[in-house]
């Protein structure tokens, strides 16, 4: 019963287990439902519950939730095709999708007594190391190895080019890691 009384106030900020099943199947196999994996749940069926809410097919006219759902996405794609151009429109959904979870993870941990799911550091690292790995992959499949031209400055001497294509390359991995988990 003392599990569920919140002793202070950065409780909400503690990932703990709500329900565990321990099976000695393949080895040790432990399945356990945690606060963050209940709050990241409820946040996607939220979102999801408010796209479909928001659907307007069979209507004639829009609701309100229809034209709020249309001004972000709009809002959202003249923001993407002004940073990476009409061309890449591709990674929308994507960016719109964790727009929302962001959102409204961080919306939900306004509410007194929940989970910020956002302010763990396991979703926030978690999203941008992996959307980090994406995206350089993504980024080496298109451009090769011309990838690593984009570290080198015009008019470099080419006795510095290595050690510039060091530093550059330290300073993407490093941004990149940092941005991605403020925005978290």
């Amino acid at each position: 019963m003392s599990q569920f009384l919140i002793l202070s106030p950065l409780s909400q900020f503690e990932v703990s287990s709500l329900i565990g099943i321990n099976a000695p199947i393949l080895g040790y196999l432990n399945i356990t439902l945690t606060n963050l994996g209940l709050y990241a749940s409820f946040i996607l069926l939220f979102v999801i519950g408010l796209h479909l809410y928001g659907n307007n097919e069979s209507n004639l006219i829009p609701s309100k939730w229809s034209i709020s759902l249309e001004s972000s996405y709009a809002s959202l794609s003249s923001m993407v095709r002004e940073q990476i151009g009409s061309t890449n429109e591709i990674y929308l959904p994507f960016i719109y999708s964790l727009f929302f979870f962001i959102l409204f993870g961080n919306l939900i941990s306004n509410i007194p007594y929940s989970f910020a799911v956002t302010a763990s550091g396991v979703v926030s690292l978690g999203l941008s190391i992996s959307i980090f790995i994406g995206v350089t992959i993504l980024a080496l499949s298109i451009h090769g190895i011309k990838f690593f031209a984009f570290f080198i400055p015009a008019g470099t001497p080419l006795a510095l080019v290595p050690l510039l294509v060091l530093i550059e390359l330290v300073s993407y991995l490093a941004i990149c890691i940092i941005r991605s988990s403020i925005i978290c």
